[in-house]
């Protein structure tokens, strides 16, 4: 929701305070047998059915193909090749790299106020006409449940859109102040070249924010989307388009990743990196920049998020319902597929036979199926068969291992999709390799701590794994509550008291970590958007300089 607030004009000192708005988050929709949401949704998955939509690279205002022709599958049905599309060669993408350039001066000198307008339409249809358009997608394309897409697809993207308007507009009223003589001021302009925005497959909203926080400050911007969420990718993409975006200013440029970042590391106009994925491929792009550091014309601004060994610390004072159910959710929702899913949970001796028991019981209630049939599914298959392949031979290792033990689930079948039924490890040794790698994949391993050694756990994750995304603790007691924050201060970026690691909400939990984890720019909060902007100080003075001399010195 939005408000346009009328500008009011202030008295004295030459400013303006110019219109704001007021936003709140969007929504989350039910889908209720017989609601009109389910029933809009039901009939966007039936016209999806079967169906393979050709995706171009949309260059220069122009659809593009090349002979490099890939496929997105449905995780859940790899039969289903629910997009056709290609890889842009680095002609193409140096074509892209000139178009976005042509575009840039007009794009960064258009009132802030105009690019808002856009991204507020874009949400605008992102919360009605097109809702049900890309829930759909991000579900068949990306295999997430009713529930997981409408927090993302829509939710989330829909408050990136609203949120980061209302933000560059109040940074547009953030001005300096101005003295009798002269009157200061501050240009936020846009950084002078091209920002690459890299996407990751797990969120449809993140890939419309990496494109879009950095177009709405008056960049212009290359998108190479995953290969793994096109459809959802590309849906947005035509939804900014269609709320009047300017063709040239953000390019869609599917390509193979390698071939994208040498390309875009290789121009002398590259000025900054938007990235969601790997840390090897972050690391990669880091010093590929470092290494041109002498060909661009400005140091070049580098922004990641790289994922996590999210914990929760469970005290003996923790209410135990709230463990089990927050643990659940944070390990298995899209199927622990979570830069923030909690993947290691640690339990005192005294409390772990009554977690153990509810959370096996618990954990056979859980439905892996196809969500876009069954609504009762809790989780889908994983995104493809390397991910497949990596989390299996996880649990083979859990298998073999005489310090872990499998306790429920870990069975892996990719006949008709990419299943893996939810796993729940025992380790003995909180310094197996499982309790310190990111796994990402619906795997969940557990340490048992004797109650006494609390304190020696607090350090224990806060050393284990070289990460620092989200973390959680339960515990009734203040002062444990406290002592945690403490801490685990440098252990997670986003912090959760009795609650899971996962869900944050754009402008209620900013979302990030340091560490391995990231660059901590905190999308989601007021201060991301400062990060592609490049501000220029004016000052005017309006009283001539009648000397060159200084009064000390008559």
């Amino acid at each position: 929701m939005w408000r346009a607030l009328r500008g009011l004009r202030g008295a004295g000192r030459r400013w303006q305070h110019r219109s704001a708005i007021e936003v709140t988050n969007e929504p989350i929709l039910e889908f209720k047998p017989g609601s009109p949401e389910r029933a809009a949704l039901q009939k966007a998955l039936a016209d999806l059915k079967g169906k393979t939509e050709a995706i171009p690279c949309v260059i220069g205002g122009e659809e593009v193909w090349t002979p490099t022709v890939r496929y997105q599958l449905s995780p859940f049905n790899h039969a289903h090749k629910v997009a056709k599309y290609c890889y842009a060669d680095k002609e193409l993408i140096n074509k892209a790299i000139n178009a976005a350039l042509a575009a840039r001066k007009e794009w960064d000198l258009k009132p802030v106020q105009d690019r808002a307008q856009i991204f507020l339409k874009a949400a605008d249809m992102l919360s009605g006409p097109r809702r049900a358009e890309v829930l759909a997608k991000t579900m068949i394309g990306q295999g997430k449940t009713v529930i997981q897409a409408e927090i993302d697809a829509a939710a989330e993207l829909i408050d990136f859109f609203r949120f980061n308007a209302k933000y560059a507009l109040e940074l547009e009223n953030s001005q300096p102040i101005s003295v009798d003589i002269s009157t200061n001021s501050m240009v936020y302009r846009g950084l002078e070249g091209f920002i690459a925005a890299v996407s990751p497959f797990n969120f449809t909203a993140i890939g419309g924010n990496l494109a879009g926080a950095p177009a709405l400050m008056g960049n212009v911007v290359l998108w190479k989307p995953s290969d793994t969420a096109l459809l959802s990718s590309y849906a947005v993409y035509k939804i900014l388009l269609e709320a009047g975006l300017p063709p040239n200013v953000v390019q869609f440029v599917p390509a193979d990743g390698p071939v994208f970042g040498d390309t875009v590391t290789s121009s002398e106009h590259f000025c900054g990196l938007n990235f969601t994925g790997s840390v090897p491929t972050f690391k990669r792009l880091w010093k590929q920049v470092s290494e041109n550091l002498d060909r661009y014309r400005n140091f070049p601004r580098l922004a990641g998020e790289c994922g996590g060994k999210n914990f929760h610390l469970v005290h003996s004072s923790a209410d135990v319902a709230s463990v089990v159910n927050g643990t659940l959710r944070s390990a298995f929702e899209y199927g622990g597929q979570k830069c923030s899913a909690c993947s290691r949970l640690y339990a005192p001796d005294s409390l772990w036979p009554r977690i153990k028991e509810k959370l096996l019981e618990e954990h056979g209630k859980i439905k892996v199926g196809d969500p876009a049939q069954d609504f009762g599914t809790f989780f889908s298959a994983v995104i493809d068969d390397k991910s497949f392949a990596r989390i299996k031979k996880w649990i083979e290792h859990a298998k073999k291992s005489p310090n872990l033990t499998i306790l429920a689930g870990g069975g892996c079948d990719d006949s008709i999709g990419y299943f893996i039924e939810p796993c729940i490890v025992e380790s003995k040794d909180p310094q197996d390799p499982i309790m310190k790698e990111e796994i990402f994949g619906p795997v969940l391993t557990v340490y048992v701590y004797p109650e006494k050694r609390y304190k020696e756990v607090l350090e224990l994750i806060d050393t284990t794994t070289p990460y620092g995304l989200t973390g959680a603790v339960f515990a009734q007691e203040k002062r444990i509550v406290d002592e945690a924050r403490n801490l685990l201060r440098n252990a997670a970026g986003n912090f959760y008291i009795n609650d899971k690691s996962t869900g944050a909400v754009v402008a209620q939990q900013p979302f990030g970590g340091s560490r391995i984890s990231g660059t901590n720019d905190k999308p989601g909060g007021p201060h991301y958007i400062l990060r592609w902007t490049s501000p220029q100080a004016i000052k005017e003075t309006h009283v001539p300089l009648t000397d060159w001399r200084y009064a000390y010195m008559q």
